[in-house]
């Protein structure tokens, strides 16, 4: 008897179809399509509560790193300068520059053969994306395997009475016509541009981040205009017959109410990432029910075969544009069976732009003592006056360095920390060497660039269990 084989073998429209058009998606999308395989992007940006839209790039571009570096460069000029009415030109400039990356990143997904859809995406099941396009059409994509790469946009403490109604995010302040009169970053800058800013801290600034640094940070704000309205909880918004917002709230201390005028308020209150609308648990995609991002593995796949999650969306994953496009670009060179390497999310170094900039790589000091006990670290400290502040005669006295290190043999660094100018570009160098297990002994056969506030890392030596004086002298 002879017996036929029939081999089914089901066909999609496309290799891998990536919904998000962020940071991350575009790099997972054109390496991708570079390693041969068929694919689309699916990017719709839903308007802000204000009504806030913008083109394909995701957070970044468009309300994030972006345009938030190009004013924080704006404020440092304000600063020099004592004139910041003239930077009422940076907004179209900064404007300008975001839409040309805008259309760059279209040039660059049609020149790499990337089909791109101006549509909201959601997922039917492990195959099957539904577009749908903002005049109410949709279309059905099928892949072999789907990416979800959404990112994230800003929360509003929407118990609040009046926090939605008469409260911005940091999704509608790079694109204000007028400026507002308003996180830390944010305050910065717009304090640095000429206008008055109070922030409210409900518990700790900067949290997460090195504790002591954060402090030098708010010291150096507080010192250069920014006001702190320190363990305050908000309470309502109210908008006046005159059209100023007056906000109550609690102080913590003396459990008074407070009350007073601004006219914008920006909440910063953290980031909820994109994920209710994309069909997920209906597929069996799992979710952290008190975070609500996707649950995923080291190689970025979820509960559900040939569903794959990473950047902001993904639980446990650094929310920053960098540790996403090479996590996309690992993920496409995976799925298309050229690499079996795995995103590496340890000791993934950072900036905060604040007006005295703060960069990190690896474990603050708390985090250390946590895991590796107070007696088994070592930290060394310095206070140096960067050169340029000389002869502006600038308040130099947050400007520090900490090298966190394990006790013994060549002393590892554990963690890294400086605030002063240019804070990411001497972390960004210094990273390098933490990947490759630097010590303090290789720190210190270093030889320093002079006149830089890097080389200061080169020379530290002042121990803090010493005791004694941190403070650098001379050259």
């Amino acid at each position: 008897m002879e017996v036929v084989a029939i081999l089914l073998v089901r066909t999609f429209d496309y290799d891998l179809v990536v919904i998000g058009g962020g940071s991350g998606g575009l790099a997972c999308s054109k390496e991708a399509a570079q390693l041969g395989q068929k694919v689309a992007v699916l990017d719709y940006v839903e308007p802000s509560v204000k009504g806030t839209k913008w083109g394909i790039g995701g957070t970044c571009v468009n309300v994030g790193c972006i345009p938030k570096k190009l004013m924080h460069q704006a404020a440092l000029l304000g600063t020099a300068l004592k004139d910041a009415q003239k930077y009422e030109q940076w907004k179209p400039a900064v404007q300008n520059h975001v839409r040309s990356l805008n259309w760059g990143h279209r040039v660059q997904l049609q020149d790499k053969e990337v089909k791109y859809l101006n549509v909201k995406g959601s997922l039917l099941d492990e195959h099957t994306v539904k577009g749908l396009t903002r005049t109410g059409k949709e279309i059905m994509l099928t892949a072999k395997n789907i990416v979800i790469a959404t990112g994230g946009r800003p929360k509003y403490p929407t118990h609040i009475p009046g926090a939605v109604e008469h409260g911005i995010t940091s999704d509608d302040i790079f694109w204000l016509k007028e400026s507002p009169d308003v996180a830390l970053e944010c305050a910065g800058f717009l304090t640095g541009i000429g206008l008055e800013t109070t922030v409210m801290v409900r518990s700790i600034p900067l949290r997460g981040f090195d504790q002591q640094m954060a402090g030098l940070v708010t010291d150096y704000m507080e010192a250069y205009g920014t006001k702190f309205s320190w363990r305050s909880v908000p309470k309502s918004v109210d908008k006046l017959s005159s059209g100023v917002l007056q906000v109550t709230w609690t102080e913590e201390q003396t459990g008074k109410d407070q009350r007073d005028t601004f006219d914008s308020v920006l909440w910063a209150v953290g980031r909820a990432p994109e994920t209710k609308t994309l069909g997920l648990e209906k597929v069996g995609v799992k979710l952290n029910k008190e975070s609500g991002k996707i649950l995923v593995a080291a190689d970025e796949s979820t509960s559900v075969p040939n569903i794959y999650a990473f950047g902001d969306i993904g639980e446990g994953r650094p929310e920053l544009t960098p540790t996403a496009i090479k996590a996309g670009k690992l993920l496409a060179r995976r799925l298309a069976g050229q690499t079996n390497e795995l995103m590496n999310y340890d000791n993934v170094a950072t900036t905060v732009f604040t007006p005295l900039e703060y960069g990190c790589v690896g474990l603050s000091e708390e985090e250390a003592e946590s895991r590796h006990g107070k007696d088994s670290i070592e930290v060394y400290h310095a206070f140096y006056k960067p050169l340029e502040f000389t002869v502006a005669e600038r308040d130099a006295s947050q400007c520090y360095i900490k090298v966190v290190c394990k006790r013994g043999g060549d002393q590892r660094i554990l963690g890294l920390h400086f605030t002063g100018p240019n804070a990411g570009e001497v972390t960004q160098g210094f990273a390098m060497g933490f990947q490759c297990g630097a010590t303090l002994t290789h720190l210190k056969e270093t030889v320093g660039i002079h006149p830089t506030c890097a080389e200061e890392l080169t020379k530290v030596n002042v121990s803090k269990r010493s005791g004694l004086d941190a403070t650098v002298t001379g050259c």
